[in-house]
């Protein structure tokens, strides 16, 4: 027995040290299911205590009972009779200990401890595995795909498994049984069979982390990266910035001939990925949020729609819009501004588009030839409208329009604008018409009526 007990204190000193549980603690849950499992035996009203030396195991056992000198409750009682009986003092009215056989003990106290040992170990390892996890969300793990549940793949990261839902998958990317992988820890969620991590492969910040694994000035916070941008499986932007002027950002995460920026895109099974040098200047990057395409001009419009206009030579077109507008999508999300790409041939299209309707507009107006036409659009008064409302200063500041000619096309436009709304009014269809003299002929009646009405009521007045 005592080589029994010694085994069990040396099982509890190395589960101590490997897992981190208390020998004390899981000595006192030894004793609280011992006092269960004798009163489960022997009555439940039953006053036991039980105890284990933690030295040598060794198990006592007592039962507490009160000294009377009337017994009625054998459970709870006793006779000064019977404590003389068993060997013991103890006066009227104080509590006595009377031992139990130990050895009906010793076989209960070993299946107890068993159980008792797994389900702290496993309690244990739960709680540490949440908390370890818990500290490590949004890093890089690594793991192997272990199985697949419906749509969800199990990852086996080591110490745990981590689930990976299909919201988390990346269209593109098969995988087997076996197969190593990254992930990006998500979170850790408290599940009846422990902690749950749930990881990914399409949240943006995976880039960020394979680059930090990658380049260590991105560890060391010389080169920030600032965002990340993805279409998980075809497309991430990333937005890098150089803490110190003499490094460049994009060359740095790129490596020589691409010896840092490889890895990054291999794991990634193919994705691409654009590095975007941030700039402060908002045109500058806009044009660069476009990479791979080369850009021309970005015109930023001056109201507050947050809108840029970029211009884009003819072979760069496509790649600047990107398969389904892939590319200027992301880099709209990147700058968060809302990007207009169109090529040097669709802007002479649409100038020569909006001149030649503002030359057919100006045309109506009397006195309008091809020479002040041009003259007035390229001053900005393209419009007979915004022409009506001008004064004659205004126009006469134009090059080639005196006092006179101002005042004609002033008094021009405000004739045409007229005369076009009263042709608006006259090719109205009959029904409007109708509807608007049935509408009249109504108000004009109801005017009839409350006025009878009024006439009615000071009658009555006068009576």
């Amino acid at each position: 027995m005592a080589e029994a007990k010694n085994v069990l204190t040396t099982l509890l000193d190395q589960i101590e040290r490997d897992k981190g549980v208390k020998k004390e603690e899981l000595l006192k849950m030894i004793e609280a299911s011992l006092v269960s499992a004798y009163r489960k035996h022997y009555g439940k009203n039953i006053n036991v205590i039980a105890t284990i030396d933690p030295e040598t195991a060794a198990i006592k056992a007592y039962v507490i009972k009160k000294v009377v000198e009337d017994v009625k409750n054998p459970t709870e009682e006793i006779s000064p009779k019977e404590v003389l009986s068993l060997g013991l003092k103890a006066a009227l009215g104080e509590d006595v200990n009377i031992a139990v056989d130990t050895e009906d003990f010793s076989r209960i106290a070993a299946q107890i401890a068993k159980q008792i040992i797994v389900q702290k170990i496993r309690e244990v390892e739960r709680t540490t595995l949440f908390a370890e996890f818990s500290g490590k969300e949004n890093s890089l793990a690594s793991g192997s795909v272990f199985r697949f549940a419906d749509r969800n793949i199990i990852v086996d990261l080591g110490k745990a498994e981590a689930l990976m839902p299909m919201s988390e998958q990346v269209r593109r990317e098969r995988f087997n049984v076996g197969d190593r992988v990254k992930v990006l820890v998500l979170r850790v969620e408290r599940g009846s069979r422990g902690p749950v991590v749930i990881v990914s492969r399409s949240h943006p910040d995976l880039v960020k982390r394979l680059l930090e694994l990658e380049v260590p000035e991105v560890t060391d916070k010389i080169v920030e990266v600032i965002s990340v941008v993805r279409d998980p499986g075809f497309r991430a932007k990333v937005l890098v910035k150089s803490n110190n002027s003499k490094i460049d950002p994009v060359g740095t995460c790129v490596g020589v001939r691409g010896s840092r920026i490889r890895p990054v895109i291999d794991e990634l099974h193919g994705e691409r990925i654009d590095l975007i040098p941030w700039n402060s200047e908002t045109e500058k990057f806009i044009g660069a949020s476009l990479s791979p395409a080369k850009v021309l001009s970005v015109t930023i419009q001056k109201d507050d729609s947050k809108i840029a206009d970029v211009l884009v030579p003819d072979d760069m077109l496509s790649l600047a819009i990107g398969k389904n507008g892939q590319n200027v999508r992301l880099a709209s999300k990147l700058t968060g501004w809302n990007i207009n790409v169109k090529s040097e041939s669709q802007k002479k299209d649409d100038a020569a588009k909006i001149l030649s309707s503002a030359q057919k507009s100006l045309a109506d107006i009397e006195g309008v030839g091809p020479r002040i036409a041009d003259v007035l659009i390229k001053g900005g008064w393209a419009h007979p409208a915004k022409i009506a409302s001008a004064t004659k200063e205004q126009l006469t500041a134009l090059q080639g329009i005196g006092d006179k000619t101002a005042e004609k096309l002033i008094e021009s436009a405000k004739a045409l604008l007229e005369k076009e709304a009263n042709q608006k009014e006259a090719t109205k269809p009959a029904e409007e018409k109708g509807k608007e003299v049935s509408i009249s002929e109504e108000r004009e009646k109801g005017n009839e009526i409350s006025q009878k009405g009024d006439i009615g009521s000071s009658q009555e007045k006068e009576c």
